[in-house]
């Protein structure tokens, strides 16, 4: 296939999208290389959660990434927190999303510059925007932050699709003019596509007409939300687990229309036989062609510097404050051992560069210290640095123990220290809030995590949505060989006799094949595990920066 033959997806909801996209990174860069095809976007729904994942998947895979989203745009400024609707009351299905709290825009970052601004927009959208579930942008946070970025109309909810349902062609018109402006002539485009929807259909007219009147480019685009056709039961099933109904429900929250999966280059370019079509079709590959990678998720160290005294080097402070120390521990005197073990600690800390970080650990622990937080003695690593414990950030003396400095840090291999810190539960808030109001509310932030669907809950799920009863999911579960080291066997190991733990599922295998409903549950909650389910708080990681953190990380 020639590259001009081939078509890039660029809307595109993954795992990431949770409880909605179905698309595993893994499996979906797979797909995209067997089709060939040279790119691929990833445009989660009102989040960035996957960029990085997937940005490092797809350099790993030889495919060009396209980091993007799929954004929430409140229908008038993103400080309105109240429900704002377009049409009149009998036009309802067709007004704005939610029952008027937003409209979609696809949004891709065409740079560096752009990917540091849609992390901008992103980050804003939750602190500034956020209503209800949804974190929305408006036009003028994306006025503001539209250097290196491209954008689209979005899918039939977007503003200018919403208008022309609505019969309000001047303004879906007038909407249109104003994106256009926003990101420039250059990048800018009329989404269209096509899962045989009416809603998608009434409105191709209307953006023919705009692309004509505005000269904006079309492009095509598919609704992907999983890999494979044959995705579409699980992610059917994960709809159900969102929702929490049943695959039965006759009123239930479904996709109508077909084909939410990773399509060849011939299956789009056939949906449609029009020349608008086909310009959308090779207009993706000029969209990717515009993306330059170069410089995503670069390294850069961004640790916070400590303030030093003025009148001198944060060598000399640091070396200041370590002999400060060791004149505490040791009040009487220390010994050579002890001093030239600190003269060669502070040698290495410094040739890799690490006295602020030293400086700033110390600080925090020792304001603890002095406010009555318990800390702990020090464990990992860091016990075996003489400089920690002469700054406080450890209680242990390493060298009668015979603790290895270089298992903490190793002057032959750059790596990051790590210090492991234990607080008193009860005030760790306190340290927290101590470091986020000396370094600024913006340089420090708590770490997400991304809770999964376990093999044990895709079975209690998928049997749920199934409409059996309780007491078979039960039953499958017990029937699970014990977890070791708090993991249970894959669903899939059941089956793989080459998985270490194959021997041991034989009760798992035996009710499968005999019992269809079992079958049943265990063939739908393979599809389900290892999805993301939700996101938390990590219970003790906090991030500290010198630079403000949203312009760096969503």
């Amino acid at each position: 296939m020639s590259s001009t033959d081939s078509f890039v997806h660029l809307h595109v909801h993954t795992e990431y999208s949770m409880l909605d996209g179905a698309a595993r990174l893994k499996q979906m860069f797979k797909q995209v290389g067997d089709l060939g095809m040279p790119a691929i976007a990833i445009t989660d729904h009102g989040n960035m959660h996957g960029a990085y994942d997937f940005y490092k998947q797809a350099t790993g895979a030889g495919i060009k990434p396209i980091i993007g989203i799929e954004a929430y745009v409140a229908p008038e400024l993103r400080h309105n927190k109240k429900p704002v609707l377009w049409g009149e009351p009998h036009q309802k299905r067709d007004d704005v999303s939610a029952g008027g709290y937003y409209t979609h825009m696809t949004i891709w970052a065409r740079n560096k510059a752009g990917l540091h601004n849609l992390m901008r927009l992103s980050s804003r959208a939750y602190t500034e925007g956020f209503v209800r579930k949804w974190a929305r942008m408006d036009a003028d946070i994306l006025a503001e932050h539209s250097e290196g970025l491209m954008a689209t109309t979005g899918c039939p909810s977007g503003e200018v699709q919403t208008r022309l349902r609505l019969g309000q062609y001047d303004q879906a018109l007038a909407a249109a003019a104003k994106f256009q402006e926003i990101f420039g002539k250059d990048n800018f485009y009329l989404e269209i596509m096509d899962h045989g929807l009416d809603i998608e259909r009434r409105v191709r007219d209307g953006l023919t007409r705009i692309s004509k009147e505005l000269n904006i480019p079309p492009l095509v685009t598919n609704d992907s939300h999983y890999t494979y056709e044959s995705d579409a039961s699980s992610h059917d099933a994960l709809l159900c687990i969102q929702t929490g109904k049943q695959l039965s429900d006759p009123d239930r929250f479904r996709f109508d229309g077909s084909g939410y999966y990773i399509k060849n280059a011939d299956e789009m370019r056939a949906v449609d036989s029009s020349d608008l079509w086909a310009e959308g079709c090779r207009n993706t590959l000029l969209v990717a062609e515009k993306v330059d990678p170069a410089g995503f998720f670069e390294f850069k160290n961004l640790m916070p510097t400590f303030p030093i005294p003025e009148g001198q080097t944060e060598q000399e402070f640091f070396r200041a404050t370590v002999w400060e120390g060791m004149a505490r521990r040791w009040p009487e005197g220390f010994d050579e051992e002890h001093r030239k073990q600190a003269e060669y600690e502070m040698g290495v800390i410094e040739q890799m560069g690490f006295p602020s970080y030293f400086l700033v650990v110390a600080d925090f622990i020792m304001w603890a210290k002095a406010n009555g937080i318990a800390v702990g003695p020090g464990r990992g690593s860091a016990a075996g640095s003489l400089v920690a414990y002469a700054m406080g950030i450890t209680d242990l003396d390493p060298l009668p123990h015979g603790l290895i400095f270089e298992r903490f840090l190793n002057p032959e291999r750059v790596s990051m220290p790590d210090v492991d810190i234990d607080f008193d539960d009860r005030r760790r808030a306190d340290v927290i809030r101590y470091v986020t109001e000396k370094w600024g509310a913006d340089k420090v932030a708590m770490i997400a995590t991304f809770g999964t669907i376990k093999a044990k809950a895709a079975i209690k799920d998928a049997g749920r949505v199934l409409g059996y009863p309780y007491a078979l999911g039960d039953r499958v579960s017990k029937a699970f060989p014990p977890a070791v080291m708090g993991k249970d066997i894959p669903l899939a190991g059941i089956f793989d006799k080459d998985h270490p733990r194959y021997g041991e599922a034989g009760e798992l295998r035996k009710l499968y094949e005999e019992d269809v409903d079992v079958k049943a549950t265990m063939d739908l909650g393979k599809g389900l595990e290892g999805l993301i389910r939700q996101t938390g708080v990590h219970a003790a990681g906090v991030i500290m920066s010198r630079e403000v953190i949203t312009d760096h990380i969503p």
